[in-house]
């Protein structure tokens, strides 16, 4: 139980940073600190866009628009940060010691 504990944990965190990575980018490409017209940087934004584009477009459908702003990622940030910090480790400890919480 505990190893699936930590693979979870683990997940959770590859997903924070790939979030934080994409934000990180996002702001460099809107500044235009980052060349548009280079295709190594676009693969590289539309890699993590494949993989956030799905978690992030169910929150963008629950949030009303704020014109330019976006605000999925921190919403989902806070998520994992819920998930991380208080719902698995709850889960687990029920799951090892019966009768814990």
């Amino acid at each position: 139980m505990f190893a699936i504990y930590q693979i979870l944990q683990l997940l959770l965190t590859i997903l924070f940073w790939i979030i934080m990575i994409q934000v990180v980018i996002s702001w460099l490409f809107a500044f235009n600190v980052i060349n548009h017209h280079n295709e190594m940087v676009r693969s590289i934004v539309r890699g993590l866009d494949a993989v956030t584009e799905p978690i992030y477009r169910p929150i963008r459908r629950i949030l009303p628009d704020f014109g330019g702003l976006d605000f999925a990622p921190m919403v989902v940030l806070l998520l994992i940060y819920i998930l991380q910090r208080i719902l698995l480790p709850s889960i687990f400890a029920s799951l090892i010691v019966p009768g814990a919480m």
